[in-house]
C-alpha cells in the first residue's frame, strides 16, 4: 500500500497506527451557501478510500466536521436577516441530501463547532499556559507562530507568507503579523459564546485540532481535505496540535486537487461554483460520482458539461452490462483462456490500482477492460461463464467504488399511470430547460414516496422503502 503524504512530499508505504484499524479526519464544509461541485470531490474520494479499507478488512473510524459558526456564516445570516443557526442548518441539510444522492457513506461522527466550544476553550487555555498563545485586551486569543519551529513545512511557505489566504482576521494587538486567531471576540450584534477571555467564538483552525483529537486521539492515520486547505488551515492546525500534544496529529496528510473551470478554481468565494443540487437534478448522480473519480485525486479536474456528458454515455455501458447479467449464476466452469483468466483476477487488479495511492482512474479503466473481456467470452461461446463473472465483478467494483445507480423496482411505471404521467411531464420540462417545474415535480414525487435518479437513458425510479 503506497500513499502520497503531503507533509513528506513523497509516496511511501503505509502502515496504520493501530493494526487492523484506520482513523480518518476530513475537513467538512462551512455551510454558509449552497454546496457546489467542488464540495463533492473530497466527499466522494474519501468515501472510496473508506470503502477500500473496509474491503481490505480494516475497521474504519471516520470523522468529518461541520464548521457551523464562522465569519462567513455570520455575514450570510445578516444578509438574509435570519439566525446563524438557521443558515447553518439549511445548508448542512442540503449538503447531506446531496451526499446521500451520491451514495456517500455517512461519517461515523459529524461534530459541529458549536457543540465543542467548551473543549475548544480548554485547548486554548492549555496553549496559553504553555506560552504558545496569548490573549489581548480586546478579548482575542492568538497563536504564537514564532513558538512553532517547524512552521511552514507542510505548505513550504515562510512565516511572512502566513497572512496570505487567511479568513477575516486582523488586529493591532498581535505580537506578530503572522500570529493567527484561536478565539475571536464577538460584537454586540454578533453571535458568541462565553469564555475566559470574554464573549466570542472559535477561530477557524482551532476547531479541527480539537475535534480530531477528541474523536480520534492525539494521533490518527489520515487527515484529508482539498489542496486549498494546506495553507493556512492545515499548516496552522498542525502547528497548534503539535504545540498541545507534542506530536504531529496525522501520520499521513492526503489532499485532493481542485475542480476548475477553464483552469480557474471553482469556489463559493469566487462565485463560479456550479450548484451541486442543480447538477444532480440534471445528470445521473452516479454518472457524476464516477466522473469525479475518472482522474487521479491529486490532479486537478477541469470540469465541462461536454466532458461530463461524454463520461455519462460511457458509464452507461457498465450499467447496461449489469442489467443483462444481474440474474446470472456463478460460473461453473474454469477456462484456460486469456479473457477468462482476466475475469477471474479482476478484483486483484482493481484493489492493486487502489493500493497505489488510491488510483481510481486506473480502477475504473479495469472495469471497462472487464466489460470487454465479457464480450470476448460471449463471442467465444461461453456467455454463461462470462456473465457470471461480470455479475460478480461489477458488484465487487460497486462495493468499493460505488458505480451502480439505484435499480428500478418491481413497482414499475406501467403499474402506476399517474406516476408515469408525472415523469413524462417532468421529462418534457427538463428538455425545455424549465427546471423550476421539473424540481417541483421531483418534490411532489418525493413526498409520495418515490426517488428519481436521472440517467443518460432517462429517469430511474425507486420506491423509498426499497432503497
Amino acid at each position: 500500500m503506497m500513499i502520497y503524504d503531503s507533509l513528506t512530499r513523497q509516496k511511501r508505504p503505509f502502515e496504520p497506527l493501530v493494526p487492523g484499524h484506520i482513523s480518518i479526519y476530513v475537513c467538512g464544509v462551512t455551510p454558509y451557501a449552497e454546496s457546489h461541485l467542488g464540495h463533492a470531490r473530497p466527499a466522494v474520494l474519501w468515501d472510496v478510500i473508506k470503502r477500500y479499507f473496509i474491503r481490505r478488512g480494516y475497521i474504519v473510524h471516520h470523522v468529518q466536521n461541520f464548521t457551523d459558526i464562522d465569519d462567513k456564516i455570520v455575514a450570510r445570516a445578516q444578509d438574509l436577516g435570519i439566525s446563524v443557526t438557521d443558515v447553518a442548518e439549511r445548508y448542512m441539510k442540503e449538503y447531506t441530501d446531496a451526499m446521500n444522492r451520491l451514495r456517500v457513506l455517512p461519517p461515523d461522527y459529524a461534530p459541529r463547532v458549536t457543540e465543542n466550544v467548551t473543549p475548544i476553550n480548554q485547548f486554548i487555555e492549555e496553549l496559553i499556559n504553555k506560552g504558545k498563545a496569548y490573549a489581548t485586551s480586546a478579548g482575542d486569543v492568538y497563536f504564537r507562530v514564532g513558538q512553532s519551529p517547524g512552521y511552514g513545512r507542510l505548505s513550504g511557505r515562510q512565516v511572512e507568507d502566513q497572512r496570505v489566504g487567511v479568513r477575516i482576521e486582523s488586529s493591532e494587538d498581535k505580537e506578530h503579523p503572522a500570529d493567527f486567531a484561536l478565539w475571536k471576540s464577538s460584537g454586540a450584534d454578533e453571535p458568541g459564546f462565553p469564555s475566559p477571555w470574554g464573549r466570542g467564538r472559535p477561530g477557524w483552525h482551532i476547531e479541527c485540532s480539537v475535534m480530531a483529537s477528541r474523536y480520534l486521539g492525539p494521533q490518527f492515520d489520515f487527515h484529508g481535505g482539498g489542496i486549498d486547505l494546506i495553507f493556512p488551515h492545515h499548516e496552522n492546525e498542525l502547528a497548534q496540535s503539535e504545540a498541545y500534544w507534542g506530536v504531529s496529529p496525522a501520520r499521513c496528510w492526503v489532499h485532493n486537487g481542485l475542480i476548475t473551470q477553464g483552469s480557474i478554481k471553482m469556489s463559493k468565494s469566487l462565485g463560479n461554483g456550479i450548484s451541486l443540487r442543480e447538477l444532480l437534478d440534471r445528470v445521473s448522480p452516479m454518472a457524476l460520482r464516477t466522473y469525479l473519480l475518472s482522474v487521479h485525486y491529486r490532479s486537478p479536474l477541469d470540469f465541462s458539461q461536454d466532458a461530463l456528458e461524454d463520461w455519462s454515455r460511457g458509464i452507461v455501458r457498465v450499467w447496461d452490462m449489469y442489467e443483462r447479467v444481474k440474474d446470472a449464476g456463478s460460473p461453473s466452469e474454469r477456462l484456460d483462456q486469456p479473457w477468462a483468466k482476466r475475469l477471474e483476477s479482476f478484483e486483484e487488479r482493481l484493489l492493486a490500482a487502489l493500493d497505489d495511492d488510491f488510483n481510481t482512474a486506473r480502477a475504473l479503466a479495469e472495469i471497462y477492460e472487464m466489460v470487454r473481456d465479457v464480450h470476448q467470452g460471449e463471442a467465444s461461446g461461453h456467455a454463461e461463464t462470462a456473465h457470471g463473472w461480470a455479475r460478480i465483478n461489477i458488484l465487487k467494483a460497486d462495493q468499493v467504488l460505488g458505480i451502480l445507480p439505484w435499480p428500478a423496482t418491481p413497482r414499475s411505471l406501467e403499474h402506476d399511470k399517474l406516476l408515469a404521467a408525472l415523469l413524462s411531464w417532468r421529462q418534457e420540462a427538463r428538455l425545455e430547460k424549465d427546471f423550476k417545474i421539473a424540481d417541483r415535480i421531483r418534490v411532489v414525487l418525493s413526498q409520495a414516496g418515490w426517488t428519481i435518479e436521472d440517467t443518460p437513458r432517462g429517469p430511474r425510479v425507486v420506491a423509498k422503502e426499497d432503497v
